[in-house]
């Protein structure tokens, strides 16, 4: 039984990895994110805006509790998943997690252009993204850290990296 859990700062690549590992392996892939979007019939933002994040965080927990319990699978939670209730001791409890680990410049370029769609950092200019990045990170990290594994995803551009990023994780976890 496979199951894989990616952790790391939005924008480190967890969707993208996850699914081609998922690949990889011949298991299922499920981004937590979506996951609640489709059992909810709302996206994050819209449940972060109308509900409040108190709201969405239960909601993640609760859905992290389904999710995370299926076989042969590799999931990827949002970048605050880890840090609330007890959610990384539990993932722990359940499989291998991974750490995607990125530098607060990387996850700033990555996320410019996709701040619309993430509603922590949607009006940010430049450099307030990158010091909100910071911030948060180091808030963050001790939580992702408690992961089994750290793989550096700092060069994480392009389809090549991509292949190599899963081979690494391949041997890092035996799978």
């Amino acid at each position: 039984m496979t199951r894989i859990i990616l952790v790391g700062y939005m924008g480190s690549g967890k969707t993208t990895v996850g699914r081609q590992l998922a690949m990889a392996l011949g298991v299922s892939f499920y981004d937590l994110d979506w996951y609640i979007e489709i059992r909810y019939r709302r996206s994050v933002s819209q449940i972060f805006r109308e509900d409040g994040e108190e709201h969405f965080r239960q909601l993640e927990y609760n859905m992290l509790h389904e999710v995370a319990e299926f076989e042969d699978v590799v999931l990827s939670c949002g970048g605050g998943t880890p840090c609330y209730f007890d959610n990384m001791q539990y993932m722990n409890s359940l499989g291998e997690t991974v750490y995607l680990k990125a530098s607060p410049e990387v996850l700033a370029a990555h996320l410019k252009m996709a701040r619309v769609e993430r509603p922590l950092i949607k009006n940010k200019s430049g450099e307030e993204l990158l010091t909100y990045i910071r911030e948060s990170l180091s808030e963050r990290e001790p939580f992702y850290m408690q992961a089994k594994h750290v793989i550096n995803v700092d060069l994480l551009d392009n389809f090549e990296k991509i292949a190599l990023t899963i081979d690494l994780l391949r041997r890092e976890l035996g799978v």
